[in-house]
C-alpha cells in the first residue's frame, strides 16, 4: 500500500470514525480498532489511527485535570464529592516505587477501567510532570493497540 492509498483509507469516514471513537473515554482503542477492521480498514491502519486518536487527549488531561477537579470543588457540594471520589480512585491506584513502569503497565493492559484517560488522570492527580508521564502513557497506548490488533486479527484464538 502506498502513501496515497493509506491517506485515502485513513481520511474516509471509516478512518475518521475510528480516530474519533478512540478518543472517547469508555471506547478508546479497545473498541476503535475492532470497529475500524469491521468497517473494512486494514488492521494496521485501524491500529495506527486508533493509537494516535487515543494518545491525542492525554496531554490535555494531564495539564488540565487538576485544575478542573479544583474548580469542581468550589462550585457545589455534589461536584465537590464527585471530584473527591475521582481523586480517591486515582490515588488508590498509586503506583509507588516504579511509578512510571506501573503507569505503563496500567495503560498497556487492555482491561475495562484502564487506558489512556485513566492513566492521564492518575498522572495528573499524582502530579507527574507531562514530560515524564506522556511518553510512558503513549508507550502503554501503543502496547495496548498492538495487543488489541493481535486479538482482533485472530492471533488470540491461535494462542489459547
Amino acid at each position: 500500500m502506498n502513501l496515497v492509498e493509506f491517506l485515502t483509507d485513513t481520511l474516509t469516514g471509516r478512518g475518521i470514525v475510528t480516530f474519533l471513537s478512540s478518543m472517547v473515554p469508555i471506547i478508546e482503542l479497545r473498541g476503535a480498532i475492532p470497529y475500524g477492521v469491521m468497517s473494512g480498514l486494514p488492521i494496521w491502519i485501524s491500529a495506527v489511527v486508533a493509537i494516535f486518536g487515543n494518545i491525542l487527549p492525554v496531554p490535555f488531561i494531564i495539564l488540565f485535570a487538576r485544575r478542573i477537579l479544583d474548580w469542581m470543588k468550589t462550585k457545589s457540594l455534589r461536584l465537590c464529592r464527585l471530584a473527591g471520589r475521582l481523586e480517591n480512585r486515582a490515588r488508590s491506584k498509586r503506583l509507588y516505587k516504579g511509578e512510571l513502569l506501573g503507569l505503563f503497565l496500567f495503560v498497556a493492559i487492555p482491561l475495562p477501567g484502564t487506558g489512556a484517560w485513566t492513566g492521564a488522570l492518575i498522572a495528573a492527580v499524582l502530579s507527574l510532570r507531562l514530560k515524564y508521564a506522556f511518553p510512558v502513557i503513549a508507550a502503554g497506548v501503543a502496547a495496548a493497540g498492538v495487543i488489541i490488533a493481535l486479538l482482533t486479527s485472530g492471533v488470540g484464538a491461535v494462542v489459547s
